[in-house]
């Protein structure tokens, strides 16, 4: 058996307004958790207690940042944040809910759509550009701690990037994965370059 890291990989908990049920892109704005989210992450603590947590990094957008820190004062680690760890940067689109971008930019919309990994909104970024910028971070880390365990505090978006570059698998099977709110991934990455998802989506 190789040396291994094992990811604990974890989505953010529920943001403000996301109750309402409206899907809307937040990208990097810095919304904030609501009750039901922070309550997420102190759910959290007691699925991570048989851990053993070397290192925490983590998003540095709040809604990624403060359940870090929870989980680190849990844990006795202090989360390292990485502006690298952000969500897709959606330009123009950020702040803004898909009925109102399917209804006043039908074209861009459906362009999107016909091309999710390439297709760039104004000022933002698109899939390929997040993995050029998340992967590094994680290479680096998994280079770090050979032998230990890691919690990672990311996004929706960041984290199915992380996941099928585990799994080998192309960005155009980005919304295959489901990445619900505060959800726990578990990814062992062993030294001869193999790495092996042991939970998705839990």
């Amino acid at each position: 058996m190789t040396p291994k890291t094992r990811i604990y990989l974890i989505r953010h908990g529920e943001v403000e307004g996301a109750e309402s049920g409206v899907r809307r892109y937040n990208g990097q704005t810095d919304v904030a958790l609501s009750e039901r989210g922070k309550a997420m992450y102190h759910d959290l603590r007691e699925r991570l207690a048989g851990s053993r947590i070397a290192a925490c990094y983590t998003s540095d957008l709040t809604r990624c940042a403060w359940g870090a820190e929870l989980l680190g004062a849990h844990l006795g680690v202090k989360p390292v944040p990485h502006p690298e760890l952000r969500e897709l940067n959606m330009g123009t689109w950020e702040g803004k809910s898909w009925d109102e971008l399917k209804a006043h930019h039908p074209d861009e919309w459906r362009a999107r759509l016909a091309d999710l990994v390439n297709y760039r909104v104004p000022g933002g970024e698109n899939v390929v550009d997040v993995h050029r910028r998340v992967m590094p971070v994680i290479d680096g880390i998994v280079a770090r701690h050979r032998g230990e365990e890691v919690l990672v505090v990311a996004h929706g978006g960041v984290n199915r990037v992380i996941l099928l570059s585990a799994i080998g698998a192309p960005l155009a099977s980005l919304f295959a994965i489901e990445q619900t709110y505060c959800c726990l991934n578990v990814i062992d990455y062993f030294a001869d370059g193999h790495a092996v998802v042991k939970l998705l989506n839990g």
